[in-house]
């Protein structure tokens, strides 16, 4: 199989120069790895006999660079048995999005179109970026979604957004900038996908069930997107798929599109464990030689695909990067600005977890400076909760109804009210109708989320970050709700002792 072609971003030589930032309208790639990992599992035996040496890079780092993921080995497979991990692990995962405009010799297809296509390059700005881990010893998955427009420091360019560290220093320091934004988190290998490899993947794996939360129209001429959904369940092929994961014209912005992205990789993980997957096999590796540039070793792949194939669904655990959007004229350009303290909360427990066991001192970068500061951490802090006792009345929790039942929502206002919370609000409704009530710890703080579920007696708990931005934990109500209090009504009715 031939190698792909990989064009240069525009000065490489010249990096320190300012970037052109063009329209930010892309996609998430990193859902690649993980549907992969799980549509393949099955055949991850064969797979790691007949490549087991079989690198996966498509660029050459340099030595200092690759020190950076120098973290030892993660995987073991001897004797022809399916690789294992051997200890939690960390990987970065960049999406990438370069258009012919943003290349010095773009491809002989694309120089002359008239408009700005898509071309298969690693290099520029990153348009996505996600910190996953995979820990054997908790059976958990966790993704944690980094916006692009993160305010951070970057050695060498100073405070900037986050997307700048891959186009001025490759995926090396883009594992810097964000391991110092982190606590100093380690980086043990690093994924970056093009865009071209999305809508393959998707037709690859046989397309994907997804909700569209609302009518999705947007027309640019100059790249020629077309972008046009409507509201509602559908089956959409790897070019739809593209569109909802590029649409972000709405009024979270990039923030919205994170959450899409998030209820996509939901559902590809879990409408991809089926025995229909085995067949496309061949489709999916080719994609994956075609559009990923990797440290990870096939040996290592097979492993993430073992682990990722057992993960049940309340252990895939998606979060966002806690932060505010910036205030219009405050800074030269929009940004989301890390809340630092609910970052160290949420690492400790989420990626650090040695962290929340020993009393200490830990030290991060500063994003503004980019000098060092120290945090007292006190013992047991981040494992037990981010901030809040379990149960704790002050969460925030914005309440969304499914059923299409006006009252059903404030019902619950006032039944928490009852209990003790205090800081209610009815979000607006939830679109998709659902079956099941969803308590989202949009935040992390999963232990407030199974104490609100102790309470209304049903739903499920997820984290995610596709809750109301602005809650701790949001509620989304579903038809079991309804179904529990019809129930208690009528055993109360049946029973005049508990009258």
């Amino acid at each position: 199989m031939a190698s792909p072609k990989v064009y240069n971003f525009l000065s490489p030589s010249n990096s320190k120069k300012k970037l052109l930032r063009k329209k930010p309208n892309t996609l998430w790639m990193a859902v690649g790895l993980t549907a992969v990992a799980i549509a393949s599992a099955a055949g991850g035996a064969l797979l790691a006999v007949s490549l087991a040496s079989t690198p996966l890079l498509q660029s050459r780092l340099h030595p200092n660079d690759a020190k950076v993921f120098d973290q030892g080995d993660i995987s073991t497979g001897v004797n022809f048995r399916l690789p294992a991990l051997t200890r939690p692990v960390t990987i970065l995962v960049l999406g990438m999005k370069v258009l012919s405009s943003d290349v010095n010799n773009p491809p002989p297809e694309a120089a002359n179109l008239g408009y700005h296509s898509l071309v298969n390059s690693f290099d520029g700005l990153s348009d996505t970026m996600l910190m996953l881990r995979f820990d054997p010893t908790t059976y958990k998955l966790v993704v944690l979604s980094i916006p692009r427009d993160t305010r951070t420091w970057i050695e060498g360019l100073g405070t900037t957004k986050l997307n700048e560290a891959n186009a001025y220093g490759g995926p090396a320091l883009a594992a810097t900038s964000v391991t110092n934004l982190l606590g100093d988190v380690p980086i043990d290998r690093y994924v970056r996908i093009n865009v071209q490899g999305v809508e393959k993947l998707v037709d690859a794996l046989g397309g994907v069930t997804v909700y569209v939360p609302q009518d999705m129209k947007y027309t640019d001429e100059s790249q020629h997107l077309y972008i046009d959904l409507k509201q509602g369940e559908q089956h959409l092929d790897g070019k739809k798929a593209l569109d909802f994961l590029r649409f972000r014209y709405d009024r979270l912005g990039d923030i919205g599109r994170v959450q899409r992205q998030q209820m996509l990789m939901r559902a590809l993980v879990e409408q991809t464990l089926s025995p229909a997957t085995l067949t496309r096999i061949p489709q999916i590796l080719t994609v994956i030689q075609e559009n990923v540039d990797t440290n990870l070793s096939v040996e290592e792949l097979v492993a993430l695909v073992g682990f990722a194939a057992q993960t049940e669904r309340a252990n895939l655990q998606m979060l966002m990067l806690p932060g505010d959007f910036s205030e219009s004229g405050d800074y030269e350009a929009s940004y989301w600005l890390p809340n630092q303290a609910r970052i160290d909360g949420l690492i400790a427990r989420y990626f650090r977890p040695e962290l929340a066991v020993e009393a200490g001192t830990t030290v991060h970068t500063d994003s503004e400076a980019g000098t060092e500061i120290e945090t007292e951490v006190e013992s047991g802090a981040g494992m037990e909760n981010l901030g809040y006792a379990a149960g704790d009345r002050t969460v925030e929790i914005a309440i969304q109804d499914s059923t299409g039942d006006a009252t059903t929502a404030q019902d619950v206002r006032s039944q928490l009210e009852q209990q003790g919370y205090r800081n209610l609000f009815v979000d607006e409704p939830w679109n998709e109708p659902l079956s099941v009530t969803r308590i989202i710890a949009q935040r992390g703080d999963i232990d407030s989320a199974k104490a609100l579920q102790a309470i209304l007696g049903v739903g499920e708990v997820l984290v995610q970050g596709s809750g109301n931005i602005r809650s701790d934990i949001t509620i989304q109500l579903g038809t079991d709700w309804v179904q529990h209090q019809a129930g208690s009504l009528n055993s109360s009715a049946s029973n005049p002792a508990s009258r």
